[in-house]
């Protein structure tokens, strides 16, 4: 009865795991926005906040993506999946040092052109962002620089915002124990 009792705990608080994650948020500021049909980068950016921490300098945001598979830097299209997404914090304001964050870009990566009704040209790029440790985010980094021309090759960024997905730890650590218990549980044989 016992076992019953405890795979139905088990069974009710596996669900809740997925609501154990944190949100960081990251915003980035300046730097120069550089490409062509071969995709888009990011360079010079400063991370001007983490999570609670803001500063002029927190460390650095940098991008490469995948080839445009449609439209042009020009006219706003999609990109392919691939490239690299880094996040490096510098060691100030409680910021950790060294690389935060890396992924890469999935597939339907979108750079968008916005035409204001002044006539001025933003643009925007929207993906969502894969770590191989399990991390996720998704960003959106606009640029505001283009005045009434379009994106020529090169841009300033005016800002960056980025939102990354972080298991807890703890929570992780829990499940984990808790898991190991259980089968210490079930592997006990009945006694005579």
């Amino acid at each position: 009865m016992r076992r019953v009792v405890l795979l139905a705990v088990l069974a009710l608080a596996l669900p809740m795991l997925t609501w154990a994650d944190s949100q960081i948020g990251v915003t980035n500021k300046g730097g120069t926005i550089t490409g062509n049909s071969s995709g888009l980068s990011l360079s010079g950016s400063a991370m001007i906040a983490y999570g609670s921490a803001v500063g002029s300098n927190l460390g650095s945001v940098s991008f490469t993506t995948g080839a445009f598979v449609s439209g042009d830097p020009q006219n706003g299209g999609v990109l392919a999946a691939g490239g690299t997404f880094t996040i490096t914090g510098n060691g100030t304001n409680g910021v950790p040092n060294g690389v935060l964050f890396t992924g890469t870009f999935d597939a339907g990566t979108k750079w968008t052109l916005v035409t204001l009704s002044n006539g001025t040209h933003n643009y925007r790029l929207e993906a969502t962002i894969t770590s191989s440790n399990g991390v996720g985010g998704t960003t959106v980094q606009l640029t505001v620089n283009t005045g009434k021309g379009f994106f020529n090759g090169s841009a300033n960024l005016e800002s960056g915002d980025t939102s990354l997905t972080v298991p807890e730890p703890g929570t992780l650590g829990l499940l984990g124990t808790g898991l190991v218990g259980l089968a210490g549980l079930l592997r006990r044989k009945p006694r005579n």
